[in-house]
C-alpha cells in the first residue's frame, strides 16, 4: 500500500485550537489534542514513515513539520520496530528506556542488528549491510556497564566486554532496554 492510499483510508474529524506548530502560518489544534491523533493513528493504521504520518495528520487539520512528527511520536512512546513486512511505528507496552542515549540505542538495534555471536570476552554483532558505524557508536555513547570498546567494519561490529560482565552481560542489558535481541 503506498503512503498515499494508506493516507486516504483514515477518517478522522479536523482538529482546530490554537497550534503549537505553525506551518505556513495556519493553526494546527494543540500539541495534545494533536498526539491523541497521533497515538491513535499509529495504533490503528501500519504507519511506515513520517511522511505518510505527516499526510494522514494533514488530512485530519494538523499540518506540522517533520521535526514535530518526530517529537510527537517520541512523547506517546512510538518507535520503529522491524516486522516480518518491513518497518513501521508501534507504541510498545515495554517500559520506555531511561535516557535519550539508551533510547536511540534500541531504535538502532531493532532497527540494524542482524544477529549476535560470542567468542571469549568479544561479542560479534552483525548489522545490515553499511550500518556497523552507527551501531558502535549508539553502543559507544550508551555506555554499557562492562563494555570496554567497539570497533567497526561494514556489516560487523566487534564489541569487546569486561571479564567480570562479559558479552552475555551486554546482551542482557541490550534485553533489558527492550532491544530487539
Amino acid at each position: 500500500m503506498t503512503d498515499q492510499a494508506a493516507a486516504a483510508t483514515v477518517v478522522v474529524a479536523p482538529q482546530h485550537g490554537d497550534g503549537d506548530d505553525p506551518v505556513g502560518g495556519a493553526g494546527n489544534g494543540s500539541a495534545a489534542s494533536r498526539r491523541r491523533l497521533v497515538r491513535q493513528l499509529v495504533t490503528s493504521n501500519t504507519i511506515r514513515s513520517q511522511r505518510q504520518l505527516a499526510a494522514m495528520l494533514d488530512n485530519a487539520g494538523h499540518r506540522v513539520a517533520q521535526a514535530t512528527i518526530s517529537r510527537d511520536l517520541e512523547a506517546i512512546g512510538a518507535l520503529k520496530v522491524r516486522t516480518s513486512s518491513g518497518h513501521q511505528y508501534r507504541i510498545t507496552d515495554d517500559p520506555a528506556p531511561t535516557s535519550a542515549g539508551d533510547r536511540e540505542l534500541r531504535r538502532v538495534v531493532d532497527e540494524f542488528v542482524d544477529g549476535f555471536a560470542t567468542s571469549g570476552n568479544l561479542l560479534v554483532v552483525r548489522t545490515r549491510p553499511g550500518a556497523a558505524h552507527i551501531v558502535g557508536s549508539a553502543l559507544d555513547h550508551a555506555r554499557l556497564d562492562g563494555m570496554l570498546g567497539t570497533v567497526a567494519g561494514d556489516d560487523t561490529l566487534l564489541v569487546v566486554a569486561s571479564e567480570q560482565v562479559g558479552p552475555g552481560g551486554l546482551i542482557a542489558q541490550l534485553s533489558a532496554l527492550g532491544a530487539g535481541v
